[in-house]
């Protein structure tokens, strides 16, 4: 079976760490130093991995928080938008707006993660 793994960089892994498990509800598998001296770590949202790793200018790769501007986001279709809008709320997320949006594809919402990617959270409907 292939699985194809979406890897986001951070300057501060255990910073996107904590913001990712309290405010998405990501679960945290582990985490791996590297022998640059930094880290990756894998982390599941609802069943589903996620790498973070740290940038390497070195190999023209970088944070939005490094380079002024994401250039990559996560697309999240889930049952409960609304209940998942709370949490990231609670939890001091910066949102898009107070409440998920109505749009023709679904209700959703945008949330940042604190070194700028952007998370775009649907409500799953059959077309998604």
């Amino acid at each position: 079976m292939t699985e194809i793994i979406p890897s986001l960089l951070y300057n501060d892994i255990p910073a996107a760490l904590a913001c990712l498990t309290s405010a998405f509800g990501a679960t945290e598998e582990m985490r791996h130093a590297t022998p640059g001296g930094g880290m990756h770590a894998p982390v599941l949202l609802d069943g589903h991995r996620i790498m973070l790793g740290g940038g390497a200018a070195s190999h023209g790769m970088a944070s939005p928080a490094e380079s002024g501007t994401a250039t990559q986001g996560v697309f999240v279709s889930m049952a409960d938008v609304d209940a998942h809008h709370a949490r990231a709320h609670e939890a001091a997320a910066r949102l898009d707006h107070p409440a998920p949006q109505d749009h023709g594809y679904g209700r959703t919402f945008t949330a940042w993660d604190p070194e700028g990617h952007p998370w775009f959270f649907c409500a799953a409907s059959p077309h998604t």
